[in-house]
């Protein structure tokens, strides 16, 4: 496995893999990687013939006061479970190497950063935008990897790259979970014993108003406020936004359909959690 510290070195490395004729995957990490991150890295594997990763934690998506200086940082068991997996490439820049000094430029997708988690995290979509256009274009993947619990992101990327003509396919990868429905996140290592089973609320939510609308009921608000009953029975849990919306516009609707994204974000003590289903 060859880590590459400098776009450089990096894009370099991902030119010879496809001067060679090879498909080439990609999976951009903040690192602190869990099972979820390695089932993209799975995907990418079945779907290519080399893979690519990323671990660098973004400063431009984090807000102030948010978490950045204390997003865990773990970047040899990192690297050790990308080789164990078979990435190939593992691109590890600075914030100084990615933002270099004097850069305005910035990439924003109208429309959809300021809906969901754009509009709890003001600017966070358009730090996610940029970062994976400049990663786009250092590693030029043919395609590339993300998880779906990050429902918006993979909306705003989506967009991004139709609008900007990135010649790389996007493929969203199912949530990964604990057994008892916990979706994988690397910030779920905040949370201490009794919060983490408070956090369970989030899925139970979700899976109300699965069970809801699998019996028949296609009423958006009804079916939001049976997933704000569940969530107002955990009174410790602080609800961010819960709502059905249209997977690729993110607009809220009236009736509920098949392929639609019920998306859930909460506060348990200070960590802030996101969850989702598609119906």
């Amino acid at each position: 496995m060859k880590i590459c510290n400098t776009i450089e070195e990096m894009r370099a490395a991902c030119r010879a893999v496809r001067r060679a004729g090879k498909r080439l995957g990609f999976v951009p990490t903040m690192g602190a990687l869990h099972e979820g991150h390695l089932s993209l890295v799975r995907a990418a594997k079945a779907g290519c013939d080399v893979v690519a990763a990323s671990i660098f934690v973004n400063p431009t998506q984090f807000g102030a006061g948010e978490d950045l200086a204390k997003y865990p940082r773990r970047f040899d068991r990192d690297r050790e479970l990308l080789e164990r997996e078979g990435v190939e490439l593992v691109f590890a820049p600075s914030a100084e190497e990615m933002y270099p000094a004097g850069a305005v430029t910035w990439v924003t997708v109208e429309g959809l950063s300021d809906k969901l988690d754009g509009r709890s995290r003001p600017g966070h979509f358009r730090g996610v935008a940029t970062v994976v256009a400049k990663l786009f274009h250092v590693v030029e993947p043919d395609a590339a990897f993300f998880g779906q619990k990050d429902a918006a992101q993979v909306a705003v990327i989506r967009r991004m790259v139709r609008d900007l003509n990135f010649a790389v396919e996007i493929v969203a990868c199912p949530i990964v979970r604990e057994a008892d429905g916990l979706a994988m996140s690397s910030r779920n290592a905040y949370l201490d014993g009794q919060q983490r089973n408070q956090a369970l609320v989030l899925h139970r939510s979700l899976m109300r108003v699965r069970k809801l609308w699998e019996s028949g009921e296609c009423a958006a608000e009804k079916l939001v406020a049976a997933g704000l009953k569940e969530i107002a029975e955990e009174e410790s849990v602080r609800l961010d936004y819960f709502e059905i919306v249209e997977a690729d516009s993110l607009e809220p609707v009236e009736r509920a359909k098949s392929g639609m994204v019920v998306a859930v974000a909460a506060f348990v003590g200070t960590t802030r959690l996101i969850d989702n289903i598609l119906l």
